[in-house]
């Protein structure tokens, strides 16, 4: 008899409004706090101490105007955050600061998460929607260079991009960090060279509206491989590049596993049929052995990654789940699983014991 789906571990309130992302930040050694950062409808950043399971701090850096991602860049006291008011915000909060440092125009007006590439120490690539409607910009960061803009060929047809993911192995990195630590100033004819230049190139995902996913040679500027998985706009991926793996979820009911060969050619590797529509976000955990999908039901579901065998379905809240997020707690034991919702609660799951 399969055992019943366990209750969360502990949920967190008090974010007044719809949560629409989450990032966790809990690989420092002891005595650093393990922290879960959350986005909201309102506006608000709240910075969770899962110790206390309280509120340290809230952050008000976009006009309360929604805010649809977080993420920390190199630890902690670095944040990134992304909202509804057309502006990506980046934030010093070492030493109890909560101010912003700088800022990103976008002037992009969908929900498009940008995605992040770590390619030197304090250095980062950038993937966010343009404000033309089917193109992507990239950017360096800090210096806020832009290094190039992903755009279709004429009568693609495309739609917007939905979900970013930009990916790069690790030999790949290593080259590139050393070629941009060269350079004493960023610039964008530096910056081409090293991308071109550099082992293995960075690339990006991109899932549009009419239901295609996109490769992208970043430094090149073109289109490595294009396949149609969904009939509606793909609302999230994630992808997994020691497998050469990805899966990607729609308002349809079905998710799509699809496979990248040798050759760079996306081709699909099988799809999984939901019992209801609706998928908002994926995330595959770091381990590569489970991943986690937030429903438009209401639910979270997990699954193997390997064979994509569905192992539990959490039920807990009463309204859209926006979006999950797996922690990086260096003991794997320590791991959590969150979920954030439309009904303005945030549920924190340990299913380490049951995976």
């Amino acid at each position: 008899m399969a055992l019943p789906p366990p209750d969360p571990q502990f949920v967190l309130r008090g974010t007044s409004a719809a949560v629409h992302t989450l990032h966790f930040s809990c690989g420092g050694p002891e005595p650093d706090i393990p922290l879960l950062f959350s986005g909201s409808e309102n506006g608000f950043i709240h910075v969770w101490n899962l110790k206390t399971h309280r509120v340290d701090t809230a952050l008000d850096g976009h006009g309360r105007k929604s805010v649809y991602c977080v993420k920390t860049m190199g630890g902690k006291d670095r944040l990134l955050s992304q909202g509804r008011d057309q502006r990506i915000c980046l934030w010093d909060l070492a030493e109890g600061r909560t101010s912003v440092t700088d800022s990103v125009f976008t002037e992009h007006v969908g929900f498009c998460r940008c995605s992040l590439l770590k390619v030197a120490q304090g250095r980062w690539l950038m993937a966010m929607a343009a404000r033309s409607l089917e193109e992507v910009q990239i950017l360096e960061l800090p210096s806020k260079t832009s290094v190039c803009t992903l755009k279709p060929e004429v009568g693609a047809k495309l739609g917007m991009p939905m979900c970013l993911k930009l990916w790069q192995n690790m030999h790949g990195e290593t080259s590139l960090q050393q070629c941009l630590l060269l350079g004493i100033e960023i610039n964008r004819p530096l910056l081409k060279h090293c991308l071109l230049n550099c082992d293995s190139q960075p690339v990006l995902l991109a899932g549009y509206e009419d239901g295609s996913v996109v490769l992208w040679n970043v430094s090149m500027g073109k289109v490595l491989s294009q396949l149609i998985c969904h009939q509606e706009p793909v609302m999230s991926l994630d992808f997994d590049a020691e497998k050469a793996k990805g899966i990607s979820g729609s308002s349809e009911k079905v998710l799509s596993i699809w496979s990248l060969n040798e050759q760079q050619n996306l081709q699909v590797y099988k799809t999984h049929k939901l019992v209801n529509a609706g998928i908002s976000d994926i995330t595959i955990r770091a381990d590569k052995k489970i991943l986690a999908t937030a429903g438009w039901d209401h639910r979270i579901r997990i699954f193997g990654w390997k064979k994509l065998k569905p192992l539990a379905v959490l039920d807990y809240h009463t309204a859209t789940v926006h979006c999950v997020s797996f922690s990086d707690h260096s003991n794997p034991r320590e791991r959590l699983l969150a979920a954030g919702s439309k009904d303005q609660r945030i549920s924190v799951w340990s299913i380490y014991a049951q995976t």
